[in-house]
């Protein structure tokens, strides 16, 4: 039962990611929201900006769910353990591979959703993106710690 106390983060994140591939947040629901928004903040653009604009807010959820998915997947994986390897993050990546192809899958049974792979890559793109940047950061604090001057 430890583990699921060291998963759950990552548990309800699936939860949530699953949440955004339903009906409720197809594009005719959240345009609903975004159009009169766009329009708002940008009411002499043309319509193709709104759908511009619609389309890459749409595509830049799937980025930051999924980043943030493989980040909690990483702590997750690493237990108590510190700092980054990357079998750690190959398997996050795996993780977050599996889990967007089920995502998409699901959303092929969703009136008013579309599956589509190139999503999947996307998905896991993000994913990659979030443990070069999490290496990256680990790698700065362990330089960073072994240059502090010994009191």
């Amino acid at each position: 039962m430890r583990w699921i106390r060291r998963a759950w983060p990552a548990i309800l994140w699936a939860v949530i990611i699953a949440l955004f591939s339903t009906h409720w947040f197809t594009d005719t629901n959240t345009g609903r929201i975004i159009f009169p928004l766009l329009h708002r903040l940008f009411p002499h653009r043309r319509f193709a900006f709104y759908l511009r604009a619609d389309y890459l807010i749409r595509k830049g959820a799937h980025v930051t769910e999924y980043f943030i998915f493989s980040l909690i997947l990483l702590h997750t994986i690493r237990g108590e353990k510190k700092g980054w390897r990357l079998a750690w993050a190959a398997i996050a990546i795996l993780i977050v591979f599996g889990y967007a192809c089920t995502d998409e899958l699901h959303q092929a049974f969703v009136p008013g959703r579309g599956s589509a792979f190139h999503d999947v890559m996307l998905d896991t793109s993000a994913g990659i993106l979030a443990q070069i940047a999490a290496g990256i950061w680990s790698a700065l604090r362990t330089k960073r710690a072994t240059q502090m001057p010994e009191a």
